[in-house]
């Protein structure tokens, strides 16, 4: 294929060339305003943009973003099983991103869920290629409606946090790609991303982002990307292998030091200036196709209450009821003729109890982090329906560092407050600290005190609901001490309120998991060498 921007290439300077194919600032792009090449800016958006100052961004999920719709994440959205939903979803993203002067979103994740350990899996969609390439298809098409790109990531073979810049996924050619290039491939091929990011580890010894084999017989000789490729940031380990290999942009910001080497590989005939002008033409072709949309979106606003609406619906199609039993009957009177527990009759007396009910678990750690514009909570939520609350008691420590004598009172207080009501809505899940860019989990299992309040409060209250925050697959050998248990997975900004309306039978859950959940970590194929 000929240069698509030639008549611009062929008045830059080689320096000029090189310059253009690395980051100015955290997430920006260098400018050339003589030749009428704008600078272009990435941001993180898998569920929502966590835009920064550009001249105070960074890409470690620390420091405040100008505020964004916090979407659900990738693993409630992948549990509608819709792929119309997750486009609803990728259209807000462009119109926000857009708003926000990015031309680049860098979502969604297609990476595999190989471990229920991988700390990332919230961002991610599936266990199996097919919906997480049908489902990514649709973030694609969504987001890139609104004339700016999608970028989805990261390509490839990435299922682990730990050591991620320097792991080996040594697999052979049927597993590379049954596994874990087939979403990527479905993705490219129904909703023609305009960029793609590579993952960090290497890829049968060769890092992926200087992997010719996957770069440029793959993904741009076999399937007919014509894009822009970009690392993930920070990375580049040699970016004149990454350019020969069919990488168009090293981020964040690596000074000029990349640039000369680029320009000495060429000048020592180690890199053919062919390769450079490719990937300056891929460069420009991003840039320029995406800067009208952000052009036209100056100054504009996003309906802050329109999003707030649509991720509250998204949330809601997204949660999984994983089970549903009679309720218990009253004391001296029947049961109402074998009724399941859920949906909640109106003016039923609850108690809402754990520590995730006040303050929501509804996104991960990393640099997905969204400063959300708005935040729903049960206590608020719940509180506003048609149910009877009786109170609040926060249950637990939710990371578990309480000492002895406070996880006895917050039990207790728990137990209390249970005894007087109808149905104890319990609200357990993961910490913070439990899923995070950077780290992985070291087991299946909810914190010990929330077990300990569950089995007290099931003593206590024979109708007990959990409502279950995780971004990914944990055990439930607990389950007997609920009746009825509804995964929210992590609902964005609106969840709570989306988990009020399944509540209540105004949205019927219709949710299904994505991925497996076994029984125990050592039933998960990859336990013996996660």
């Amino acid at each position: 294929m000929g240069l698509r921007h030639h008549n611009i290439i062929d008045k830059m300077d080689l320096e000029q060339k090189c310059a253009l194919l690395s980051g100015a600032t955290g997430f920006g792009t260098r400018a050339y305003p003589d030749l009428g090449i704008p600078e272009l800016q990435f941001s993180d958006g898998p569920h929502g943009m966590r835009h920064q100052d550009p001249n105070a961004a960074n890409h470690l999920g620390i420091g405040g973003s100008i505020p964004a719709t916090c979407f659900p994440t990738a693993v409630t959205v992948a549990d509608s099983w819709d792929p119309t939903l997750a486009e609803e979803l990728g259209r807000a993203l462009g119109e926000e991103a857009a708003d926000q002067g990015v031309s680049v979103a860098l979502g969604p994740g297609l990476c595999i869920k190989r471990s229920p350990l991988c700390g990332r899996n919230f961002e991610y969609l599936s266990e199996d290629p097919l919906p997480a390439g049908k489902m990514g298809a649709g973030y694609v098409r969504g987001i890139q409606s609104s004339g700016v790109s999608a970028c989805p990531k990261h390509f490839a073979a990435n299922s682990q946090e730990t050591r991620r810049q320097a792991s080996d996924s040594v697999l052979d050619e049927r597993t590379l790609r049954e596994i874990y290039l087939s979403a990527f491939e479905t993705v490219v091929r129904e909703a023609r991303p305009k960029t793609i990011m590579t993952s960090y580890n290497k890829v049968n010894g060769s890092y992926a982002n200087e992997n010719s084999h996957l770069l440029k017989d793959i993904l741009r000789d076999e399937w007919g990307f014509e894009g822009a490729i970009v690392t993930d940031w920070g990375g580049s380990n040699d970016h004149v292998a990454g350019v020969a290999a069919g990488s168009t942009f090293e981020m964040p910001a690596p000074g000029l030091d990349s640039v000369r080497q680029l320009v000495k590989a060429v000048r020592a005939g180690e890199l053919a200036e062919a390769d450079v002008d490719a990937r300056v033409d891929e460069a420009i072709e991003l840039v320029l196709s995406t800067a009208p949309a952000v052009e036209a979106a100056a100054g504009r606003q996003f309906d802050v209450d329109a999003h707030h609406e649509l991720a509250r619906r998204i949330a809601a199609g997204g949660i999984v009821l994983l089970k549903n039993e009679p309720a218990s009957a009253d004391e001296g009177q029947p049961a109402d003729a074998g009724r399941p527990l859920l949906p909640l009759l109106p003016r039923t007396k609850v108690a809402l109890i754990g520590d995730f009910a006040q303050n929501p678990r509804y996104q991960g750690a990393g640099s997905s982090l969204v400063n959300c514009a708005r935040l729903d909570t049960l206590v608020d939520a719940v509180g506003t329906s048609d149910l009877e609350v009786l109170g609040f008691a926060q249950g637990f420590d939710r990371t578990d560092s309480a000492d002895d004598a406070t996880d006895v009172r917050l039990r207790d207080e728990a137990v209390a407050l249970a005894q007087k009501a109808k149905v104890a809505l319990v609200c357990l899940g993961l910490d913070e600290l439990a899923e995070s860019e950077g780290l992985d989990r070291t087991g299946m299992r909810l914190n010990q005190n929330q077990l300990d309040l569950l089995h007290a409060l099931s003593e206590a209250n024979a109708n007990v609901v959990v409502l279950l925050f995780a971004g990914s697959a944990v055990e439930t050998d607990w389950a007997a001490d609920a009746r009825s248990i509804l995964y929210l997975a992590l609902g964005g900004q609106a969840g709570a309120s989306a988990a009020a309306d399944v509540l209540t039978g105004k949205v019927n859950p219709s949710g299904k998991l994505a991925e497996t959940w076994a029984r125990r970590l050592g039933d998960t194929p990859t336990y013996d060498n996660f």
